[in-house]
């Protein structure tokens, strides 16, 4: 199921357009040192399904470790908008907080990928664990 979305940061500067091959399915997080500190989860578009409506310029690059992943956040309100992943560096992970009238609250589950054994570095690719939530009765 071919899906698209209106997308922004926080502040609007950086606003696009995103095609998600599989929909909402591919919602991850990732144990990797960065994804761990930034707390995003990600769903995952080929390198042709954004297109940029506004405020391309105002993307920081950020890369560590092996420089292969590229993270692009926003350099005015800070926001990660998406990343060239390393594991598949033909395809963009999409911060899911970023995409209109989505929330991250409304996935029950989220899957969660071993990155800190990554399969770039020669280790199987395996998951290492599920986030769940669960809304209190009000």
């Amino acid at each position: 199921m071919i899906e698209a979305y209106d997308a922004a940061c926080h502040c609007g500067k950086v606003r696009f357009r995103v095609t998600l091959a599989g929909g909402l399915t591919s919602a991850r997080r990732c144990t990797c040192s960065y994804c761990t500190m930034r707390g995003a989860v990600a769903v995952s578009a080929s390198l042709d399904a954004i297109t940029f409506l506004a405020g391309e310029e105002a993307l920081t690059l950020y890369q560590f470790g092996s420089h292969t992943a590229r993270h692009f956040f926003c350099a005015h309100c800070g926001i990660y908008t998406h990343h060239q992943r390393r594991s598949n560096p033909h395809q963009f992970g999409v911060n899911l907080a970023c995409l209109q009238g989505i929330s991250v609250w409304d996935l029950p589950e989220i899957p969660v990928n071993d990155g800190i054994n990554h399969p770039s570095d020669g280790a199987p690719a395996r998951m290492s664990g599920v986030l769940r939530y669960e809304k209190t009765p009000t």
